[in-house]
């Protein structure tokens, strides 16, 4: 009979860390250019000056008569301003738009799954982005996933971490386990030993 009691709490998961809080403190988040983003630049009234670039993995671009302008680590309306300045010196009163079509963002801003999850991946964070979005893009858990016994760690508040309930959501739908994701966050799905 102990042998039984045993083995049944060799299958639950135990973690020494709190819960993730359901609501992330809600913040004003302004997406921030990455390396490997695809910016489409307009300039009005300029269509030769206008074009897509990619930004290189150093995280500067180049367009025509503005070379390595930094872009990674801005948003996109600043980023328009300098292009502004820099062409204020060849056209009269440029007026520059920014628009992100392939989005990357920046790496400490990303959200990273690990472990266990169908697909390991980076997600570029989204605003009121949850868990239930990010395991989506991950494809699930797989057949050898301890779900209940996953980690975030939460890079915002100094590494903290907090424990997840992800078999709960997604195999059992209790929507209850859903929590919501921040900027840098990383979740850690470890192996089930049974």
């Amino acid at each position: 009979m102990s042998a039984l009691v045993l083995a049944g709490t060799a299958c639950t998961s135990f973690s020494s860390y709190p819960p993730a809080p359901a609501v992330a403190s809600k913040s004003d988040h302004f997406y921030k250019i990455g390396a490997l983003d695809t910016l489409n630049i307009v300039v009005w009234r300029n269509p030769d000056l206008s074009s897509s670039v990619t930004v290189r993995p150093d995280g500067r671009i180049s367009l025509p008569l503005v070379e390595n302008l930094e872009a990674a680590g801005r948003n996109p309306a600043d980023l328009s301003r300098d292009i502004e300045k820099a062409l204020a010196k060849f056209i009269r009163e440029p007026v520059v738009t920014v628009i992100v079509s392939n989005f990357q963002g920046v790496s400490t801003e990303q959200i990273r799954i690990v472990g266990e999850a169908t697909r390991p991946q980076a997600v570029p964070f989204r605003q009121n982005m949850t868990m239930l979005d990010v395991m989506i893009q991950a494809g699930g858990l797989t057949d050898f996933a301890d779900g209940n016994g996953a980690v975030l760690v939460r890079g915002s508040e100094q590494g903290k971490q907090y424990s997840l309930r992800l078999k709960d959501l997604i195999k059992r739908g209790d929507i209850s386990a859903n929590v919501e994701i921040k900027p840098g966050d990383i979740i850690i799905v470890p192996q089930s030993w049974f």
